[in-house]
């Protein structure tokens, strides 16, 4: 869902201040639809429908978000001022066209993954558009995927650059010191010997980065063999994408992390048409 406060700051982007285009038509009632020319993922309905509750629009639709629809697929019927049709149409399908994007690439890249692991979660990460970080993630739950982490907050994530300055041992220590209880240490590691080292030192999530398959396999496969009270989860990241997912999706991980998921989406084409005026209340 929208805030009021989005729809307005989202509203004055695309409205700006002498909004002829829209005043050129009649003010009176009429029914559009909103469909799509190819098949997709839907995402975004509940921002659609913020949008038109906003401007006192009637609406209705058969989908909710991870519906997958067909080409010429009616996504809302919309009854209500010719105006106000108008102001919600390119916000609306701005939204609904970037996030199926998201969303429709999200579940061919869960599909893909499921032919070698039924528990292997895909996520996204936090390379997000500034400002749609939180629409762009739900498009990718919507789409069958993981959100990760929304912000540095919720997850204390021990990166390349912290593991430089203090080293594995020293960086989680810090961050057991630091972290409340109800968040989980991750730690990025480029190496086996790393990886061993933060999986000792009691980290709770592992990310292997940019690291070959067969690499990952040799790590994954030690990790288990390991004694230990509790074993960490094994996320993969960098540079995957649709093109060699399937690779990745055979080494045992149990998450596959892909900046791809958003910034590699191409947008759905939606479209909106005008198909009643003059009706009746």
């Amino acid at each position: 869902m929208l805030f009021k406060y989005e729809i307005e700051k989202f509203l004055e982007e695309d409205l700006g201040y002498n909004d002829v285009s829209c005043k050129l038509v009649p003010e009176r009632n009429v029914e559009a639809m909103i469909f799509t020319k190819e098949k997709c993922t839907l995402a975004g309905i509940d921002i659609a429908i913020s949008l038109f509750d906003h401007f006192g629009l009637q609406y209705n639709s058969e989908h909710s978000n991870g519906d997958t629809i067909s080409k010429g697929d009616t996504i809302f019927h919309i009854k209500g001022s010719s105006i106000a049709i108008l102001r919600t149409e390119r916000l609306a399908l701005n939204f609904l066209g970037h996030l199926c994007g998201i969303a429709t690439n999200t579940k061919k890249c869960v599909d893909i993954a499921r032919n070698y692991s039924d528990t292997v979660k895909i996520a996204c990460t936090r390379k997000t558009t500034p400002g749609l970080r939180k629409y762009e993630k739900m498009a990718v739950v919507a789409g069958g995927g993981d959100t990760h982490r929304f912000n540095l907050s919720d997850t204390v994530m021990i990166k390349d650059n912290h593991v430089k300055m203090m080293g594995v041992d020293g960086a989680i220590i810090s961050a057991k010191e630091k972290a409340s209880f109800t968040q989980k240490i991750e730690v990025e590691v480029e190496s086996a010997d790393d990886a061993i080292k933060a999986t000792k030192a009691g980290a709770d999530i592992i990310m292997l980065d940019n690291m070959k398959p067969s690499e990952i396999i040799d790590i994954v496969d030690f990790i288990k063999t390991l004694t230990l009270t509790n074993h960490p989860i094994i996320e993969i990241s960098g540079g995957i994408d649709i093109n060699n997912l399937e690779e990745y999706a055979k080494t045992g991980a149990d998450v596959i992390s892909m900046g791809s998921l958003i910034h590699k989406s191409r947008w759905i084409d939606v479209s909106m048409e005008i198909i009643a005026s003059n009706i009746t209340d």
